[in-house]
């Protein structure tokens, strides 16, 4: 029976285990130790880490160099990483042959089903009018000419990575629905086997009504979203960013819902997080904020875990696993 232990934050970790995952993890694995080791405490236990083959985290996963990885934990032939970004850490392990499984799959479907129910809300004028009926300002029901509901939406996914793609296999169930893409990556055949059009980004701001960022978070992709986008918006049209802030100019997207108030930012991650005091996205009446809280919240952890235990009984049993991360993929991935 191959040896594993728990190493990271020992809080989220506990968080992120569920008792069942755990028993489970169990029946398949010798963990020498329940103790969740930290960075702080390599030395302490570095008995048990140069015998385990197997490490699980969650967030405030350990980051070590090579030679880290060679003095405490030469024995290790996986890290299992229940959570969605492995950027901080993963490289030294990849590039001493160690495979790294992430748990990015599991976390892609609380913000998929987050998105699709913005989207839902936005193609219906929900953002649009909230603030004017809590405010008795207005009691209008009409579209205004803008909100064409979900019968023949077009929608603008920037970013067909895991999240874009699920967001897009939501977005297939809506009748008439003309999903526009952007994604350099994506090939053609995926695109077509999708049911996506394929787009400049300039296009998808000009076109769409709604228009939902994915995007990897990278230094290929900061600052990318910018007035040049944003001053493109049709009126009524929604912007929802479930990415990250360091991808969008702020500063031009609030010139242009200025400029046209019946745009819409629906905003779940900012740069930087919260936004600054004095920061108009507190103040505009088309500015919805959200404290990133899209991504895997309360019971929905559990579930990166389980996929996590799943992968691991996929490699103890010599089947394909799916989530597997390689440094060619580290180049482009969040």
């Amino acid at each position: 029976m191959k040896k594993a232990l728990f190493v990271g934050w020992d809080r989220a970790v506990a968080d992120v285990y569920s008792n069942d995952t755990v028993a489970k993890l169990k029946d398949l694995l010798e963990f020498e130790t329940d103790h969740v080791i930290s960075e702080q405490e390599l030395d302490e236990y570095s008995t048990e880490l140069k015998r385990a083959d197997y490490l699980f985290s969650t967030w405030g996963m350990m980051c070590l160099s090579a030679e880290q990885i060679k003095e405490y934990i030469p024995n290790v032939k996986a890290v299992f990483y229940a959570a969605g970004t492995v950027q901080k850490f993963a490289r030294p392990f990849l590039e001493q042959g160690i495979e790294v499984y992430s748990a990015w799959a599991a976390n892609a479907v609380p913000v998929a089903e987050y998105t699709f129910a913005q989207i839902m809300l936005g193609s219906k004028g929900y953002f649009h009018k909230l603030h004017r009926q809590q405010s008795g300002s207005s009691w209008d029901n009409r579209d205004s000419g803008y909100f064409n509901g979900n019968y023949g939406l077009t929608v603008g996914i920037i970013g067909a990575g895991m999240i874009g793609k699920q967001v897009i296999s939501r977005l297939k169930t809506l009748d008439r629905c003309r999903i526009m893409v952007f994604d350099p990556f994506l090939p053609d055949e995926t695109a077509d086997v999708l049911g996506v059009e394929k787009t400049d980004l300039k296009t998808i701001f000009s076109t769409c009504s709604v228009i939902s960022n994915h995007l990897a978070d990278n230094e290929q992709t900061k600052n990318m979203l910018n007035r040049e986008h944003f001053s493109l918006m049709k009126p009524g049209s929604v912007f929802i960013n479930t990415g990250r802030g360091a991808q969008v100019v702020e500063d031009d997207l609030i010139e242009a819902l200025e400029k046209v108030p019946t745009r819409v930012a629906l905003l779940d991650v900012t740069m930087p997080e919260p936004p600054e005091a004095d920061s108009k996205l507190y103040t505009l009446e088309n500015v919805f904020l959200t404290p990133h809280i899209a991504g895997s919240q309360g019971a929905e952890v559990h579930r990166m875990a389980e996929y996590m235990y799943e992968e691991c009984r996929l490699l103890e049993n010599n089947q394909p696993t799916h989530y597997s991360v390689s440094l060619k993929m580290l180049e482009t991935m969040a």
